[in-house]
Parts: C-alpha cells; structure tokens; sequence
C-alpha cells in the first residue's frame, strides 16, 4: 500500500444562478447594512437612556442554502435566514447582557430593559468593561472575506450526486454512503459601543462533503470515511468530483483494518489531525484557562514550549483565511504576531476581561484566535512517513479524551501502521496517549502537507514518541 497523495486542487467552477435564497428586496440579505447600523445605534441610544454608563452591541444577520443527498436522492434541503441583537450593559462595574431576535423598537427597548436589570442584580466586578479606547480599530482592512456563491438547488443537488458517484467509483467494495451536503452561507454583522466604535463586515464560507461506506465482502468490518473542501468562494472549494474521489479512496484503504498491541512508537498525525493538537494549544494558553488557573501550560510565557523546530504566528490580516478579522469581538484592532517562536511562548490569547484579571493587556483574541500559520519543513507526508520507519500514521481521532488542566491525552484513534517506510496495512480501535507538554516538546519534524481549510494551518506533524493501546 502506497502513502497518501497529495489532494488535488482543481477549482469548483462557478455555475450560473438559476435559484436562491435572497432578501425580500432582491439582495442577499434581509436587511441592507444601513439598517444594521441604525439598528446597532438605537440598541445604545436606548441603553444610554435607561441609564447605562456603558455600553455594546452585536447585530448580525445571516443566509444560507444547505443540500444533502444520498445514494443518488434529495435527503434533505435546507435554508435559513436568521438576525440577532446581542446586547451589554455596565452599571459601572455590574453587567447585564440578553438578546433578541425582533429588530423593532418595541423588542430593542425590552432587551434594552432586559440587560439593565440583570446589571443592577449583578455584583460588580472590577475587570469587567468595555475594551481600552486606545486599542479599538481605526482602520479596516478589506480582507476578501465575502464572495457570494449563486448556487441554485439544482445545481447543489447535481453537484452532491456528483461527489457521490465519484466515490463509489473508485472501488466496487464501496457499497453504500452516508450522503454528500453542499452548502452556501453568507453572514453579516455589526458591532458597535459607547466609545464610539461602529465596525462591521459581510463574509462567506462555502462546502461540499462526502462520507461513503466500505464492505471488505471477507467478513471483516465495514469501514467509513470521508472529505470535505471548505472556502470563502466557489472557486476555493475542490471539485465535487474531486471531493467525492479522495472521499473513497480514504474509506477504500481503510478496509482490512487490523488491531495492534500495546507498543510505544512514533507518531505522525496526517494534517488535519495535527490541527487539533494546535487546539489543544490555544484552548491552553486562551485567557479564560489561565485566569481559572485550569491549563497545564499556566505561567508558560517566555518558556519553551515546544520543540525548537516549532514556531507559529497569528495572522489576522490573511486575505481570505477562515479565522481573518480586522477586529475581534470587542472592536479591539488585530494585529499579526508571533505566538510561538523556536518552540519558545511568546503570547497568550486574550479578551479585555481575561487581560484585566491577569493584570495584562487584550491581544485583541476576544471571540478566539485568528488564522495560526504553523511554520514547516521540505518533507510531505510521504516523506515523513519514509523518516518515520517505524510506528504510526493517525488518520481520524476519536472522543474528546484531552485533560486541560494537567495536559494528559488519550484519544481513539484509527489510521495505518507503518514498516520501513511504508503504509504496511490500516488500523482500528486503538488509543493512542501522552501528555500534551511531552507530545509538544517531542515534536521531528511538520509537513509541507498544509491544510488551509480551517483557521489552524498546519501539515502533518510527527511525534518522537507516544503510547499506542490496542487489544
């Protein structure tokens, strides 16, 4: 058995619109963005007058399309058109938040009204407030974040059956199919507050997926696996020929899966695996961990953390990335920066309350991280399957299995086992376990194999050593 290829990256064409989810005035959203901002204004004019010493909104609103089909048939066709208004108050230092989805005056007055008297029976809290004028944004970037997919339910259900057929064609053991989803979304929302801030942006994201059932036909068990293209427009996303091709011939070489023993061994996750131990980073090193005192990387600034080989930088400001912002939830400017340099921290993930409590400043990480560019080596997976020798190629993880406080992990796992520098046959229900501060520093190498579709960009990362549990 051959390693992985590289997936293909031949674009989705741009169809023609013949049908689609629009606004009542013909555009693609319900509400123009004129009446988004008036609506974000009223939400503060009122707070002011109810007494509020201050003051943030949240309105947004959204659309979207979503298809599935199976085994050649409409399964389900999906749409939604949804707004909100969040609001927060402060009472000096007490707070009140509620929300509504009525964009009249009535329902904001109310929710207006709401937040109040939660703040007045709330008991202050001395990090609590609005972000640092100072750090608010100034300028916005345009990012390319919004490119509108016209995709009509036709079209979506021709391109599922696509993927579909595609899949089953690679291999007469794939004898079933969990269904193939195409799915447009588009979203807008404005964020505003008594600083005088009034920000706000359209974006999209876009996806094809296929999930497809393999037989062995020798008795052994059946097998299932799956690929999806994800992206800001059409023409980002793989073909969905493309997407239900790759789809089956992961499920295909899963079949024969055998067990192993207990052994310790290296490990390499392929890169879509890699992106959760990355997770398990952030969420480690995120302010409210910290502040609680429950991450097991607490009073890690300006430590080695990681491997030497390991450096990762936040970009915010990355045209067209999952996790771009020009500003995060509080309208504090995002700035690109290096969170980890040679394996060394060198920032956490912060909000303005979480800063507050740990007597530090906002990274401008209300909300989450941005986009984390995982800096890599020459070598693709097939390459490090060949440095490896010997060991274990993580494929799919199972289960949350992740201890944030003292680091420890434990996970589910499926993949293949390697021999001289070979897939030598697919493995199942074992578990793979370490401890994260161990699995950080132990770190070989990481691939050029980048996966870009979410907001974590990393390629396969190879581990020196871990515990494999089998039967």
């Amino acid at each position: 058995m051959t390693a992985f290829a590289e997936p293909p990256t031949h674009p989705m064409p741009r169809p023609a619109a013949t049908h689609s989810v629009r606004g009542a005035d013909g555009g693609p959203f319900p509400l123009p963005t004129a009446e988004i901002k008036r609506v974000a204004e009223r939400v503060l004019a009122a707070a002011k007058a109810g007494g509020a010493t201050a003051a943030e909104t949240e309105v947004s609103q959204a659309v979207g399309q979503s298809v599935s089909v199976r085994k050649g048939e409409v399964e389900t066709i999906a749409y939604n058109r949804d707004k909100g208004i969040g609001v927060t108050v402060y009472l000096g230092q007490r707070r009140g938040h509620s929300s509504t989805a009525d964009f009249s005056a009535d329902a904001v007055d109310a929710a207006v009204a709401k937040a109040l008297a939660i703040a007045r029976y709330t008991a202050e809290d001395p990090a609590a407030g609005l972000a640092d004028p100072r750090l608010l944004a100034r300028e916005f970037p345009d990012l390319d974040l919004y490119d509108p997919w016209e995709l009509s339910v036709e079209e979506a259900i021709a391109l599922g059956c696509e993927a579909e057929a595609a899949a089953l064609g690679v291999d007469r053991r794939l004898t079933n199919t969990e269904g193939s989803t195409v799915a447009w979304n588009e979203s807008e929302f404005v964020y505003a507050n008594t600083e005088g801030f009034l920000g706000g942006y359209r974006s999209s994201r876009h996806h094809i997926d296929c999930s497809v059932i393999g037989d062995p036909g020798d008795g052994g068990d059946m097998q299932r696996d799956y690929w999806y293209t994800s992206g800001r427009g059409a023409n980002d996303l793989q073909s969905a020929a493309d997407v239900g091709r790759i789809a089956g011939q992961r499920t295909a070489r899963r079949l024969g899966a055998r067990k192993l023993g207990t052994i310790e061994c290296p490990i390499l996750f392929e890169a879509p695996e890699a992106a959760d131990l990355i997770g398990s980073f952030v969420g480690a090193v995120s302010g409210g961990a910290l502040y609680r005192k429950s991450s097991f990387l607490l009073d890690s600034l300006g430590t080695q953390v990681f491997a030497p080989l390991v450096s990762i930088r936040e970009d915010p400001h990355l045209l067209r990335g999952r996790g771009s912002a020009p500003f995060d939830n509080e309208g504090v400017a995002t700035t690109p920066r290096d969170v980890v340099t040679d394996g060394v921290l060198r920032g956490y993930f912060l909000g303005s309350y979480s800063a507050r409590k740990l007597g530090m400043t906002t990274t401008g990480n209300a909300g989450g991280s941005h986009n984390l560019v995982v800096a890599h080596g020459e070598d693709d997976l097939a390459a490090l399957i060949r440095r490896m020798g010997r060991g274990l190629l993580v494929t799919e993880q199972l289960g949350q299995g992740v201890n944030p406080v003292t680091g420890d992990y434990s996970r589910g796992a499926a993949g293949f086992w390697i021999e001289g520098g070979e897939i030598a046959y697919p493995v199942e229900e074992i578990t793979i376990a370490g401890n994260l501060k161990s699995i950080f520093r132990d770190i070989v190498a990481i691939g050029c194999d980048v996966d870009r579709r979410g907001s974590r960009h990393t390629g396969s990362i190879l581990v020196g050593r871990m515990t494999v549990a089998g039967q």
